[in-house]
């Protein structure tokens, strides 16, 4: 049986934090519509605007037609390049993604694509005629650090289907639907030669496969963001290229069937413990699946009255802090703009009105009518086709006052609901084999007027070290650079065997406390055997880190809190340090007679961190006097 490589060394990629309810879901839904009988026999029929509905096209925004015009201009005289072998064997020679030797053509084809749509005057169609050549005798679509064994190389013989494939394969289905006609006029074998490599390449092997992991169907492991990602481009290429209707059947009925893997794991709470920025490839990638198959029923597949359908969907505006910013453990993105369209689309599907609030408010934070919008083709169809609707939505801000999502084991709090003044807090329990996982339980982040003060650094730039046995050789996956102690010397384990226990949360009006028992997370050498982490927010007063341990011995080795902020730090006494953020400054006051301070300035030199980061500061709070069981408070209050 054939293995995608780097996703599956180790379990940090399952959704393992949950037991697996066999719920199924969509598949009692489409036995109860009986698919068969109601599935579209033409993608025609669903209604997209086409490349010949000129009216359509003619009346978007001038300045967004103006922009896919010039894009697409950019790549008129464009040189399809070759993705050498080289690059491929890249990754496992330095480890190097090579992700530009991919992303360079698809972009280049899209931009000729939606410029073509926007003028409808034939100057870009060679270019696209080029692209779709261009994939058609390309070996693989999809991305190095995915091809299964052996390693290096792609094999034509096998074909396969990760991201990258099913990416390419709705960009590609999308291209031949809509310029199918206007290939034949040229020449007949362009869209011919065009719909067969999709069929080889990525239709036919998922008919014929049921062991690509992310599939979740042969039973060997649990699944994440690849399943319904991959399954909505597999779903879009299989309703658009298939002919053969009890075949198209048969696919989707699979389809369904995979996507219930995805569902059945996941927690009733909804909380997706990727995190916010990876909800746009699940929660999200979920709804455009059930958005396509509702579509493709004629409206008779639907889900959304489903409760945990709701909660995938609203976990997005309670992990939010204050715009561009939301909750991200893991290797979560601090900042993101999320899906603005498919949130606000899937906030009126199951009748969410904070949700679908929340969609348009990002919608208009990204210029939502003036600026071309981005994503797939299929996924700018959809934000084009409702850019009235939405822009005569009221946005606005989901800022509730507190959430707790008991199976996930995140919550957060803010000093008022529906505001971003003051301070809002997060923070986590759950397992150290999470999806994307850092060894960070017990964890938190702080933001005081929408700006961040203590954070989650996230994760550098994603190489083969980052998804490999040496991932926590990388420093920001250690629990000693998130909001955690150091024991006895000895940092956080990973593994599903190092879990948190009893996490709680209450909140009322004053105030909102989280309290979870971490021992469970440090391996034995750290010699502990209590250690409560708690934080409490005294609503518009102060921030509380509270810890209470008992060690089973102590060692040679020193027992240390650790604190990661964005601000800049400075000693104003022993016992007071003061922290200088975006806009305001707080005061961090422990107790001296127990912990001396040390502050550490850490330079941000890669890219990824650069996004969010100039430089990252850790406060460590080591005991003067180890004792075998103890009490520390640190408390963060507003310097007026």
């Amino acid at each position: 049986m054939k293995k995608m490589l780097l996703l599956l060394l180790l379990g940090i990629f399952t959704l393992g934090s949950f037991s697996k309810e066999k719920r199924d879901i969509l598949q009692k839904e489409a036995e109860e519509i009986n698919i068969k009988n109601v599935l579209i026999k033409d993608f025609s029929e669903l209604g997209f605007p086409t490349y010949q509905s000129r009216d359509f096209w003619n009346s978007l925004p001038a300045s967004v037609r103006k922009q896919y015009i010039s894009e697409g201009e950019k790549y008129l005289d464009y040189d399809w390049p070759v993705v050498k072998a080289t690059d491929y064997l890249e990754i496992i020679r330095s480890g190097d993604r090579r992700q530009g030797a991919y992303s360079a053509p698809r972009a280049a084809l899209m931009a000729s694509v939606m410029a073509e749509l926007a003028e409808g005057k034939g100057r870009f169609i060679d270019q696209i005629i080029n692209g779709v050549w261009y994939y058609s005798e390309q070996t693989w679509w999809g991305w190095s650090a995915h091809l299964p064994s052996p390693k290096g190389l792609p094999d034509i013989k096998d074909p396969s289907i990760d991201l990258g494939v099913g990416e390419i394969a709705n960009i590609l289905s999308w291209t031949w639907f809509l310029f199918k006609d206007e290939f034949d006029k040229i020449h007949p074998l362009i869209s011919t030669r065009l719909k067969d490599e999709i069929m080889y390449k990525a239709v036919t092997p998922y008919y014929e496969r049921s062991d690509f992991w992310w599939q979740g169907l042969d039973g060997s492991r649990d699944v994440n963001n690849w399943n319904p990602w991959t399954n909505h481009n597999m779903l879009t290429a299989i309703l658009i290229m298939e002919d053969d209707q009890n075949k198209k059947v048969a696919g989707v009925t699979k389809l369904v069937k995979s996507l219930d893997q995805f569902i059945n794991v996941y927690p009733n709470d909804g909380g997706c413990d990727e995190g916010p920025s990876y909800w746009g490839r699940a929660g999200a990638s979920l709804y455009q699946n059930l958005d396509l198959l509702k579509r493709a029923t004629k409206g008779r597949f639907d889900v959304y009255d489903n409760q945990l359908i709701k909660n995938m969907g609203s976990y997005i505006y309670k992990a939010y802090i204050a715009y561009p910013y939301f909750i991200n453990f893991a290797d979560a993105d601090a900042t993101t703009g999320s899906r603005p369209q498919i949130i606000y689309s899937y906030g009126k599907d199951i009748g969410d009105n904070i949700m679908q609030e929340f969609g348009a408010f990002l919608a208009k934070k990204q210029n939502w009518g003036s600026d071309a919008p981005g994503g797939k083709i299929d996924e700018q169809l959809m934000q084009l086709m409702l850019f009235d609707e939405i822009d005569k939505v009221p946005g606005k801000e989901a800022l509730v006052g507190d959430f707790w999502l008991p199976e996930t084991q995140v919550a957060g709090a803010r000093d008022q609901a529906g505001s971003s003044e003051g301070f809002f807090f997060a923070a986590k329990g759950g397992h150290n084999a999470e999806s994307h996982n850092h060894n960070d339980l017990g964890t938190c982040v702080l933001y005081f007027n929408g700006k961040p003060c203590l954070v989650d650094i996230g994760r550098e730039t994603y190489t083969a070290k980052t998804f490999s046995s040496r991932r926590y050789e990388i420093w920001t996956m250690q629990s000693g650079y998130h909001q955690l102690p150091k024991i006895n010397g000895v940092d956080q384990k990973e593994g599903r065997k190092f879990e948190a226990r009893n996490s709680t949360f209450s909140a009322d009006s004053k105030k909102a406390v989280f309290s979870t028992e971490i021992a469970g997370a440090y391996p034995e050498e750290a010699k502990v055997k209590k250690w409560t982490r708690s934080y409490r927010l005294d609503r518009g007063k102060q921030f509380t880190i509270s810890d209470s341990y008992e060690l089973n011995e102590l060692t040679e080795k020193p027992t240390s809190l650790n604190y990661i902020t964005a601000c800049s730090v400075n000693e104003k006494e022993p016992g007071i340090l003061i922290l200088s953020g975006d806009g305001f400054t707080m005061q961090m006051k422990y107790n001296a007679k127990k912990l001396s301070s040390k502050i550490e300035e850490i330079e941000i030199t890669d890219k990824g961190l650069g996004r969010y980061w100039d430089t990252i500061t850790r406060i460590v709070l080591e005991a003067k006097t180890p004792t075998a069981r103890g009490k520390n408070d640190v408390v963060i209050t507003e310097l007026k």
